[in-house]
């Protein structure tokens, strides 16, 4: 079966954001969402990064989030901090989206950005940012590894 009869995004590239804030989604991408989903994004704020889903996944999502309770601070905040920041964002005729200003405030987007496929989403990085994680992920890959070999993986 072939990358595109799955609905799953995968590598990671580096990109520029335009002076307006638009960023050219890779084709490859752009493909999962045409062969699978609705062919837009709802991109919001996790972290130190932006995070990419498909409208139906976000659909999943917030479907969950209507479960978590209205009173409890952790819940509030994580609402608040993540569903708030939720923007639909669609493709120009050149498959780019305008990232909004606020998002690219969050996430501290410069210029570079690094677009990383993680399955039924995709993470949008400052470069910077991305470099520095990276660093600290491959600082912890031993313990990393011990965690993920306890799921089965």
């Amino acid at each position: 079966m072939g990358i595109l009869n799955k609905p799953y995004f995968r590598g990671r590239s580096v990109h520029r954001l335009d002076t307006k804030g638009r960023l050219r989604i890779p084709s490859k991408f752009r493909e999962v969402l045409q062969h699978h989903y609705t062919d837009a994004l709802i991109i919001a704020q996790l972290g130190d990064c932006l995070v990419a889903y498909p409208p139906e996944r976000w659909d999943e999502i917030e479907a969950k989030a209507l479960g978590l309770s209205e009173v409890q601070p952790e819940h509030r905040s994580f609402l608040r901090r993540f569903v708030s920041s939720a923007e639909e964002c669609e493709f120009d005729s050149q498959g780019r989206i305008l990232i909004p200003p606020l998002l690219r405030e969050d996430a501290r987007l410069d210029l570079d950005v690094v677009l990383a496929g993680v399955l039924t989403k995709f993470e949008i990085w400052d470069k910077a940012t991305w470099d520095l994680q990276a660093e600290r992920d491959r600082e912890n890959d031993h313990k990393i590894m011990e965690t993920i070999a306890g799921t089965g993986l």
